[in-house]
């Protein structure tokens, strides 16, 4: 049975807790060196970063960064002064305007190796990103578009699993079964297989799962990663989106034993998830 996301999930990263704060900023664990293998970044590649910033720092809470004119304008979105995700422009002809989650490595060029021997494609080689680290841009063998982020001076995100943070992902493709095989031999995951679901995890901690693509999808959306971010309130929330200019296209949905979640896409069309954890 799909559990869904867990907001604030033991042991998902290493981090360290600034006790000089109030008890209750105290609970918010900051993620020091992420975990090799998890979940450690999330953009928005976008036709628009000025909408793009405005819509989510309205819906998330999130602050944008100082562009960087040596990226074409790529702004780190801040959660209270801590970098949570980004916003890119979109550098490759033809990309689509989507989220793409980053998974943390020791070794992009190798990593970028063992997936290709696993089945999957290269989408853009590894490459140094100044002195802040190494990433490459993946596809698994069903198709669904990744990156892989070896860390230098930047470690990704500083919070996840919270209200405005990146809490959950979900893999949406029509080969459940090569997609699995994939994901197990290049980063180790462990797998939880349920009826309908598949959760993924490493060291006894799940961040994402994986669910076929059925009938319901129109064939012209192709497998894809879907990015979960945490919010106080799922309907509250997608109404305010649709307010700024976005679309609800599931709302909020009961999962039950574990919360409420809706898709929504930005004004741009990237579409990404929120989700409230049951109390």
């Amino acid at each position: 049975m799909r559990s869904g996301p867990t907001v604030s999930a033991p042991g998902v990263m290493v981090a360290v807790i600034d006790e000089s704060h109030t008890e209750s900023e105290a609970r918010i664990m900051k993620i020091t060196e992420p975990q090799l293998g998890a979940p450690c970044w999330s953009e928005l590649g976008t036709t628009d970063l000025a909408a793009a910033g405005a819509f989510y720092s309205e819906l998330l809470g999130w602050t944008p960064g100082e562009p960087s004119a040596d990226a074409g304008g790529y702004t780190r979105m801040l959660l209270d002064g801590d970098p949570v995700a980004a916003t890119s422009p979109l550098y490759q002809e033809g990309q689509p305007v989507a989220w793409t989650v980053s998974i943390a490595v020791a070794d992009a060029d190798a990593t970028a190796a063992k997936a290709t021997a696993a089945g999957g494609t290269v989408i853009a080689p590894p490459m140094d990103v100044f002195d802040l680290g190494r990433f490459a841009v993946l596809a698994d063998p069903t198709g669904a578009v990744f990156s892989v982020w070896q860390a230098r001076a930047f470690a990704g995100a500083a919070r996840r699993d919270e209200t405005g943070a990146l809490c959950w992902i979900e893999l949406r493709t029509r080969d459940t079964a090569a997609a699995q095989a994939f994901y197990t031999e290049v980063f180790g995951w462990s797998v939880n297989a349920g009826e309908g679901y598949t959760q993924f995890g490493l060291e006894g901690a799940d961040f994402g799962g994986m669910m076929a693509m059925g009938p319901d999808f129109p064939e012209g959306i192709p497998p894809h990663w879907a990015l979960y971010f945490g919010v106080d309130d799922v309907d509250a929330s997608a109404a305010k989106a649709t307010e700024l200019g976005g679309m609800v296209h599931v709302p909020g949905t009961d999962i039950p034993g574990a919360g409420r979640f809706a898709v929504l896409t930005d004004p741009q069309g990237g579409a990404f998830a929120i989700y409230t954890p049951q109390s």
